[in-house]
């Protein structure tokens, strides 16, 4: 008996030694610390002590949403931590480990402060803008670190340059044909032949007409007090009521600017060195305000030439050549008008480069290269639209229309000012670099604007 009591008793230790451990954890005091025990205090930012929205950890450790760190570099412009003022290394990252577990652990909270910041523009401007930074830092430290391909694009910048210096000087030294000192020389004082070689520059039509002009050896003066009747009547004979009318019309000009008026880009160069260059980079940079600049102060002589040529009216089969010309003198048609008011406003670098496309044959390649300038500026200002659009700040273009107006009168008023001081030679480098070497510059910017579009906000 005593036997079984001290089994019993066994039994009964036993049995109590594999209860304690459930009794052990039903007790209060060694309870452990449950997923409810966790407050949102603990996963709160240090800069809005709201809940963390894309915590990004810094280099000192601590912890801040990433618009609010946004809102803290846009505000200072300093790489440092909001708390401790500890100087971060790189561009901050989201700590994704963290993100994830205040999402899970408080996914209400966390959603809910994310509408609210997905609906504040400021903080939307200040993403982008913190974003941008990070973007330019790292395109900035890949370009330290190119190596063979940041030599070969100074090596190719070296040779922009060279090429750019022996253009100038080619141009500069070169002889001038006969017909290019007709640009500068007055008309009173132009010799029979000066005046024969204006003929010819009206067309193969007026080559008809040159023996009369040389038989009566026809100077500027002479030249100046031809009309309708001495054109019609012995030894000029010309019967032809359309060259006459052409032969007149362009004589008009030639009184008018007391020359012969430009008829090529280097002639125009040659008269107007100073508009040619400021023509050059406005059409750039605005070229609807630059063609509207045309259209109030060089309407005849610049603008109408350009919409005729950009906008032709409608010419009918067989229609001769000095024709056209004179209907290159006429006020343009409503059709001309209305075709030109809609490329002005949706594609003006079209204008540009229907303009370039009419004088191939006079200039081959600077017309190209003008061209494909033109088509690389559409692709730039389409980017630059598209962005507007898809962050929602389309409201913000009157603003920047305002801006970008307001930037471009004060650099032609001080362009105006500094023109008489500026050496010759720097205008033609400018110029030649504008037109034959901004091409390049562009190709750059568009593979710029394709390959890194962008970061989008939240």
């Amino acid at each position: 008996m005593l036997h079984h009591m001290e089994w019993d008793s066994s039994d009964d230790g036993l049995e109590a030694s594999m209860d304690a451990p459930s009794r052990l954890s039903e007790s209060p005091q060694s309870k452990p610390s449950t997923i409810t025990d966790i407050s949102e205090h603990e996963f709160s930012c240090h800069c809005c002590y709201d809940i963390l929205v894309n915590p990004t950890t810094l280099t000192c450790g601590h912890n801040f949403c990433r618009h609010c760190l946004a809102l803290w570099w846009e505000s200072s412009r300093k790489n440092e931590c909001p708390e401790c003022r500890e100087k971060w290394e790189g561009f901050p990252k989201i700590n994704i480990l963290l993100r994830d577990a205040t999402e899970k652990l408080f996914s209400e909270v966390v959603e809910r402060r994310r509408a609210e910041i997905q609906a504040n523009p400021k903080i939307s401007r200040s993403l982008l803008a913190f974003q941008r930074f990070g973007d330019n830092l790292g395109r900035s430290r890949t370009n330290q670190h190119k190596g063979t391909g940041f030599f070969f694009s100074g090596v190719l910048t070296a040779l922009c340059c060279v090429a750019l210096l022996v253009l100038v000087f080619h141009w500069s030294s070169g002889v001038v044909e006969p017909h290019d000192l007709l640009i500068s020389k007055p008309v009173s004082h132009w010799a029979p032949e000066e005046v024969v070689s204006w003929l010819e520059h009206l067309g193969p039509w007026a080559q008809l007409y040159r023996e009369p002009f040389q038989q009566e050896n026809v100077n500027g003066r002479l030249l100046l007090m031809l009309g309708d009747e001495e054109l019609l009547k012995p030894p000029y004979s010309i019967e032809n009521q359309a060259h006459r009318r052409a032969i007149l019309a362009e004589l008009d000009r030639v009184k008018a600017l007391g020359a012969k008026p430009p008829q090529n880009l280097w002639e125009y160069k040659a008269i107007n060195a100073g508009k040619s260059l400021f023509l050059l980079y406005a059409l750039k940079r605005s070229p609807r305000l630059t063609l509207f600049y045309l259209y109030l102060f060089d309407y005849s002589e610049t603008f109408l030439p350009f919409l005729h040529t950009c906008c032709p009216a409608i010419t009918h089969i067989g229609q001769s050549m000095e024709s056209s010309f004179l209907n290159a003198q006429l006020e343009p048609s409503w059709r001309q008008w209305a075709e030109f008011l809609v490329k002005y406003l949706l594609l003006p670098y079209q204008l540009i480069a229907e303009f370039a496309w009419d004088w191939l044959a006079v200039h081959y390649w600077t017309s190209r290269f003008i061209i494909v300038n033109a088509m690389l500026l559409s692709v730039l200002e389409g980017c630059a639209l598209w962005r507007l659009w898809t962050r929602a700040r389309i409201r913000s273009l009157p603003r920047k229309m305002w801006n970008h107006l307001w930037k471009t009168l004060s650099q032609g008023f001080a362009f105006a000012l500094l023109w008489p001081f500026v050496p010759q030679f720097v205008c033609n480098c400018l110029f030649y670099w504008a037109l034959y070497f901004s091409p390049i510059i562009n190709i750059d910017l568009v593979v710029q604007q394709l390959m890194h579009p962008e970061t989008q906000a939240l």
